[in-house]
């Protein structure tokens, strides 16, 4: 009586190997970054390993202490009298211990400038001009990763060369926009505004926004699956509803992450500011009033340092109040498991 034949084949060498434990072609690492028991280690898992090592928080502490010293001594400065902020180092106030409140005091109730005009103003030019620049940079950046139309490349090629062109060499040629023929901005001003308003600062700030916005949010909506949109799309999903239901949500940590950063910038903004609302100071924001405590000849330059802790509360808070988001947002994508 014969035997039949064993219908299983033997284990290839490749699979023996594996199953013995041998780490995969390709080294130590692999395609998943590594082998912890015989199972290859995704590639998230051995970055997070890497960075969370003593060394590396070692490094992180130090650089962190490094950071902050400088901010630690000009808020230490901003409660010394002017004498001591002037004639001595930050650090002489752990030994001799002379603090004061005067120069918050001079902040708030001492100087002609309206502390809470330049407040609202610094508010008001600051939300319309993170609103904006997300609105339109998420339409254009879902445009760019999910819908095919021709050029799409070479467009997002030169939307992303405008992030070389500096500020400063734009200024004039966004004024002549302004002021000139066939735009003309400035009458939607008034007669009683020839400068120009609000309304061309936050156009500035938008214009100024876009490139980097619209790269990076990009960026980020790439790295969502295909899969989703795909099973959307056979649902009978059409590009709002994906846009709306998918892509806004899974954007969130990326739109904060951005957010964050252009509330910055424009919170502390000078330049476009003055330039762009043709040099009136009624809607001059903070930084205008931080540069006007130290004095027509810098005289009062101690009081800097209680003026900057004053403008930086509000910022302060947005940024812990979005922490968390912004963490996920720039860590979105970095690697892939």
């Amino acid at each position: 009586m014969t035997s039949t034949p064993s219908l299983t084949k033997d284990p290839a060498p490749d699979d023996a190997a594996g199953a013995a434990g041998a780490p995969a072609p390709g080294g130590k690492g692999g395609k998943g970054g590594g082998h912890r028991g015989g199972k290859p280690i995704p590639a998230s898992a051995a970055a997070r390993s890497a960075l969370s090592s003593r060394w590396a928080s070692a490094a992180a502490i130090v650089i962190a202490l490094l950071w902050t010293l400088p901010t630690f001594g000009l808020f230490v400065s901003s409660f010394r009298p002017e004498a001591k902020a002037k004639g001595e180092g930050w650090w002489k106030v752990f030994t001799d211990g002379d603090v004061t409140f005067d120069n918050y005091k001079t902040v708030f109730t001492g100087t002609d400038a309206d502390i809470g005009q330049y407040l609202i103003n610094t508010i008001v030019i600051t939300i319309p001009a993170v609103l904006i620049p997300i609105t339109l940079a998420v339409l254009a950046a879902y445009a760019f990763a999910w819908i095919d139309f021709r050029g799409r490349n070479v467009l997002f090629v030169a939307v992303f060369a405008l992030q070389v062109v500096p500020i400063q060499v734009t200024m004039i040629p966004l004024l002549k926009l302004y002021v000139q023929p066939p735009f003309n901005l400035m009458p939607l001003a008034g007669p009683d505004a020839p400068g120009g308003g609000f309304y061309t600062i936050w156009l500035s700030h938008t214009i100024f926004a876009m490139p980097l916005a619209i790269f990076l949010l990009h960026n980020f909506m790439r790295e969502i699956p295909g899969e989703l949109v795909e099973s959307a799309r056979v649902d009978g999903a059409g590009h709002v509803q994906i846009f709306t239901r998918i892509m806004l949500p899974l954007m969130t940590p990326a739109i904060a992450a951005f957010g964050i950063f252009q509330f910055l910038w424009v919170w502390n903004d000078l330049l476009v500011a003055l330039v762009f609302a043709g040099g009136r100071t009624d809607i001059s924001p903070l930084t205008y009033w931080l540069g006007s405590l130290a004095g027509q000849r810098g005289e009062d330059w101690h009081l800097l340092s209680a003026g900057a802790f004053v403008s930086l509360i509000i910022p302060l808070v947005v940024f812990l109040s979005l922490q968390r988001f912004f963490v996920r947002g720039l860590l979105a994508g970095s690697v892939k498991g």
